[in-house]
């Protein structure tokens, strides 16, 4: 009986059906050579015949809803492998726009909770010799990165590699990570409970400083600062997805020139956007927008729970100018990550848990209307692989991350890198958020302003 973690429980405990705490994944696939027309089924078949399942994969809550179950998993020693392998076919004329309307519908209903808590549906009928794969996971399992890492240990940089291996298969590659992780030390309780005790008497010290520097740099962006927007109010379960990539070579160019990070021109990009499309819709705030960032604390190559910071940014949506976006972000940045130096991970969790009581608040009927919001946007950057991965001989055109909307948080950004891309999800609330994809074309003019700009 594995007991979770809180960081893992709370994704369990806040969810309903309003709101779905699953992460989900969206890879296209180029058909290899010599593919027959029942390739995608043939493959549907192979992957059910894998029944040799991981443990991570066989979990599942230990209780009902409302129980101290929610803190604990048991193993499903019967599982359904069927039920969460799916094979799916697009409606003609299978383009693009048809792949992410059925992506965006499998994205906004509630995994079982007597089940495992993951799906994987492959889809044919994509146009351009290709066919895709939608793989769901609760976030109480995994966070951004394990959820990267593990979908990349079943792809092969070797597109001769006509091996078929799954994520939930017991057997995992090792040749994307450049090695096999090191088994971990025996458990010790005795210890475990001296650190922890450790931890907490150097937390004190911690929220003493991140108030006093925050406080002092005037400039750095604090909690409650966010002005309210279209994005910080109730939501409802359906999704809306849109997804696209931009050459890494451009956001690069763009770095190079203005002395920034990739990071910070991909905020940049973000920014220029958001701006555009709430001048378009008339509800630009008089105050910038403000992100929420998270920042991954593995240290490790482990698969598995959640292990996430928060940095806020101001995103200058006030800013008519690209350059001057851009500057303001990179400083945020800076001071962002300043306030968290020599901490250890417990206590950057802790502190960057109060950013997100407004979340919590706002899963009470009516709150999110008064309550301020801490921030305006998640938006997520997760590092994928440099080089073109296959699976059973077809080449990954792309891979594109869908997130979590929140309660009063009714769009996500979530980019990766992959093979020369920066890929981009778009979540957001079916409802709340109208036209999302007018939002790609303002990322591609927000890009190509910041390039002028440092030109």
């Amino acid at each position: 009986m594995p007991i979770m973690p809180v960081t893992d429980s709370m994704f369990l405990l806040a969810e309903t059906r309003e709101h779905p705490m699953h992460v989900g994944g969206l890879q296209l696939f180029e058909l290899p050579d010599g593919a027959g027309p029942d390739y995608v089924g043939e493959f549907h078949r192979q992957l059910l015949s894998l029944a040799d399942v991981r443990p991570l994969f066989r979990r599942r809550p230990r209780g009902p809803v409302g129980t101290v179950g929610q803190f604990a998993w048991s193993n499903d020693e019967q599982l359904d492998l069927e039920y969460h392998v799916r094979l799916s076919a697009l409606p003609s004329p299978g383009r693009v726009r048809e792949l992410l309307e059925l992506t965006s519908r499998l994205h906004g209903y509630l995994l079982d909770r007597h089940r495992p808590l993951w799906e994987f549906t492959m889809m044919e009928g994509l146009q351009g010799n290709r066919f895709a794969t939608y793989t769901k996971v609760h976030h109480s399992l995994l966070d951004g990165v394990s959820a990267l890492r593990l979908m990349q240990s079943s792809l092969s940089e070797d597109p001769s590699d006509l091996t078929v291996q799954p994520v939930w298969s017991q057997r995992v590659r090792t040749d994307v990570f450049g090695g096999r992780k090191e088994s971990a030390d025996p458990f010790d309780p005795v210890r475990a409970v001296q650190d922890f005790l450790k931890e907490l008497r150097g937390f004190g010290t911690a929220a003493t400083k991140i108030v006093n520097e925050a406080f002092r740099e005037q400039s750095a962006t604090l909690s409650f600062q966010a002005p309210r927007s279209m994005f910080n109010v109730a939501i409802t379960g359906a999704r809306r997805f849109a997804a696209q990539g931009w050459p890494l070579e451009r956001i690069k160019a763009v770095c190079k020139a203005s002395g920034t990070t990739m990071n910070d021109v991909m905020l940049a990009m973000c920014s220029g956007a958001l701006r555009k499309y709430l001048l378009d819709l008339g509800a630009l705030p008089d105050k910038p927008l403000v992100a929420a960032i998270p920042m991954s604390l593995r240290t490790d190559k482990s698969f598995g729970g959640n292990a996430i910071g928060l940095i806020l940014c101001n995103l200058a949506t006030t800013e008519a100018e690209a350059a001057d976006r851009l500057a303001t972000i990179h400083d945020s940045m800076l001071k962002g990550k300043a306030v968290y130096h020599g901490m250890s991970r417990l206590q950057i969790t802790a502190l960057s848990a109060l950013p997100l009581v407004p979340l919590a608040i706002g899963m009470i009927p009516g709150m999110v209307k008064v309550t301020p919001p801490a921030f305006n946007v998640l938006i997520s950057n997760v590092p994928g692989p440099r080089k073109p991965l296959y699976w059973n001989g077809a080449r990954m055109q792309g891979v594109y991350p869908l997130s979590i909307p929140y309660e009063g948080q009714a769009l996500n950004i979530t980019v990766t890198s992959y093979a020369g891309n920066l890929e981009f999800g778009l979540t957001g609330c079916r409802r709340t958020v109208p036209h999302l994809q007018r939002l790609l074309g303002f990322l591609e003019e927000s890009l190509v302003e910041l390039e002028k700009a440092v030109a």
